[in-house]
């Protein structure tokens, strides 16, 4: 998690204190990130009644399933002034609710804004041009973390739909294991390219019936991340459904990714919203049968084969 103070140094902050003095000794996180260095602006502390006190605004970069645990953990010592934002791409395990929403039950009105959009780590961190959405109500927000974060290689672009770029963070997950078993079971540029264009569909119908802005979708956080998400290796969820197409257990392919997978939660929680809001999403659905039902990937891609025909803007 990080905490920025206008123009002072960035802190970062985690709960777990031997995990910190080891980032703090090492000055980068070799586990993940091997070889690339914290600038000299970064600050690492363990203390959060020390980072929360000269913080000035919080950015929240953890996996869905802890951010309700991790601003449970900030609310009680979050200044008035101090506005939070976060980079987690996923919806809260269980209850399938937006970050948003959660963020609203555990700090009230307060500022908000959600980052997402096409960035892999390892590419931002060596300086490859990338660029991403600054989302949030409060415009002046949006405007200010957009301003910390650009520079001559980052692009921050803002946005007042928030619905929008959470969902197409969320969604973009579920439909790279969709991509990844696909490639894996041998299908090719064709069927990559149909799954990414049908499931963006799915991403907007699902986008606009909760009340995101259709031209989002079509954007960084929507068809931006989606294509990074399901033509890159990078992809945590796309090398999910590489090995599940191999053939691979679940439990094994989780196991040697080695991270968190948010596509594999997000799949049951984006699932919930379709059958609540009644809207159809055959390519989520399948990838929810297959990583909650044991339903095999071959079997998946014919069901989807099997669909009627149907006219494609409906």
């Amino acid at each position: 998690m990080l905490l920025a103070h206008n123009n002072a140094p960035v802190l970062l902050w985690g709960h777990n204190a031997e995990h910190m003095t080891r980032l703090a000794k090492e000055r980068g996180n070799e586990r993940f990130l091997p070889g690339v260095a914290f600038p000299n602006s970064l600050q690492v502390s363990a203390d959060l009644t020390h980072v929360l006190g000269v913080a000035h605004d919080c950015l929240i970069a953890v996996p869905s399933h802890a951010f309700r645990e991790t601003l449970s953990r900030l609310a009680p010592h979050l200044k008035p002034h101090m506005r939070v934002a976060w980079a987690t791409k996923g919806l809260e395990p269980e209850s399938g609710k937006l970050l948003h929403e959660v963020a609203q039950e555990l700090i009230g009105a307060r500022a908000t804004a959600v980052i997402s959009g096409p960035t892999f780590a390892r590419e931002v961190a060596a300086g490859s041009p990338t660029a991403l959405t600054v989302a949030s109500a409060t415009a002046q927000f949006a405007a200010d973390l957009a301003a910390r974060l650009h520079n001559d290689t980052f692009r921050a672009y803002t946005s007042d739909d928030v619905i929008g770029v959470e969902l197409g963070g969320a969604i973009k997950n579920v439909l790279a294991i969709a991509a990844g078993i696909a490639d894996g079971l041998g299908f090719g540029a064709n069927t990559r390219a149909a799954l990414v264009t049908r499931g963006l569909a799915e991403m907007m119908r699902l986008g606009v019936a909760l009340g995101g802005k259709r031209e989002t979708f079509m954007g960084l956080a929507g068809l931006g991340d989606l294509v990074l998400t399901c033509t890159d290796d990078q992809s945590r969820n796309r090398r999910l459904g590489l090995a599940l197409a191999r053939g691979t257990a679940l439990a094994d392919a989780l196991r040697d990714i080695g991270q968190i997978v948010e596509g594999v939660p997000t799949a049951r929680e984006v699932m919930r919203l379709a059958k609540a809001h009644k809207i159809e999403m055959p390519i989520s659905e399948q990838v929810y049968c297959v990583l909650h039902e044991n339903k095999n990937p071959r079997a998946a891609v014919q069901a989807l084969l099997a669909r009627e025909q149907k006219a494609e803007t409906i």
